[in-house]
């Protein structure tokens, strides 16, 4: 079960965030809301929030999920991958530092929080822009250290690999369809989400409901179907700076 979440809120600045598509800035007002109602679903979900400061000079800082993956035994501090981003991770590092034993990966390593899907006590790590070999197998080392256990997977075509693949529990991924044959995950159970709604793939478990993007149908109905308590979220403005659902807290 999660007890926290750690959450930033946006600033002006996010609208000069980094963007692999170019489909309009967003709207800063719209994104504050949006965060809002975020905020409200996880306490929904039964999390307190701890909100940390705002950080301005780091438009993509409201994604604090990339800057740390949380552990019962350790918080992992990460190297963000795109160096415009690097030092958003430090006032997380702070905050967590009263809560768990911190490690931390360095270059020439590269890791993004986004990279790092876990299922049970195994951390799949996906190899993309942001993150390297390097970085993965730091990870790995760590990991040991506390007694998990981790693998790379190649990923193609996606800033993260939570972009396209999330594990939500009893042996089950979420999964762009397209991304169905990826050898590691063979043995899941498998929601195929249509590639036409491939954002709504970036899903969130938390505690007894689902969070899932606002205005996918399809893969809405397929959530309903599983048996999942689910929470619909509009996430357009983020959207607009590859950001997803995930990339907003960092839940513990």
């Amino acid at each position: 079960m999660f007890k926290y979440a750690i959450v930033r809120k946006p600033t002006e600045s996010m609208i000069q965030g980094i963007r692999s598509i170019d489909v309009g800035k967003p709207n800063f007002k719209k994104a504050l809301v949006q965060h809002d109602n975020y905020c409200m679903a996880l306490i929904k979900c039964g999390l307190e929030l701890i909100e940390i400061n705002q950080e301005p000079d780091y438009p993509d800082a409201v994604f604090v999920e990339d800057t740390a993956v949380v552990t019962e035994k350790c918080a992992i501090i990460t190297k963000p991958g795109h160096p415009k981003r690097r030092g958003e991770e430090i006032s997380v590092t702070n905050k967590l530092k009263e809560h768990r034993i911190i490690e931390s990966i360095s270059l020439p390593g590269t890791l993004d929080g986004g990279d790092i899907m876990r299922a049970e006590n195994h951390f799949y790590v996906g190899l993309s822009d942001r993150t390297n070999k390097e970085g993965a197998e730091q990870f790995k080392k760590i990991l040991q250290k506390y007694g998990y256990t981790s693998s790379a997977v190649e990923i193609e075509n996606m800033l993260h690999l939570k972009s396209g693949i999330n594990y939500v529990g009893n042996h089950t991924v979420v999964m762009i369809e397209n991304l169905a044959n990826i050898q590691q995950f063979s043995a899941y159970h498998k929601i195929l989400i249509p590639f036409a709604e491939s954002y709504a793939a970036n899903c969130v478990l938390i505690n007894d409901y689902l969070l899932i993007a606002k205005g996918f149908p399809l893969a809405k109905n397929f959530y309903l179907k599983a048996g999942f308590n689910i929470i619909e979220l509009e996430m357009s403005e983020y959207q607009k700076l590859d950001g997803g659902l995930s990339c907003l807290s960092l839940r513990f």
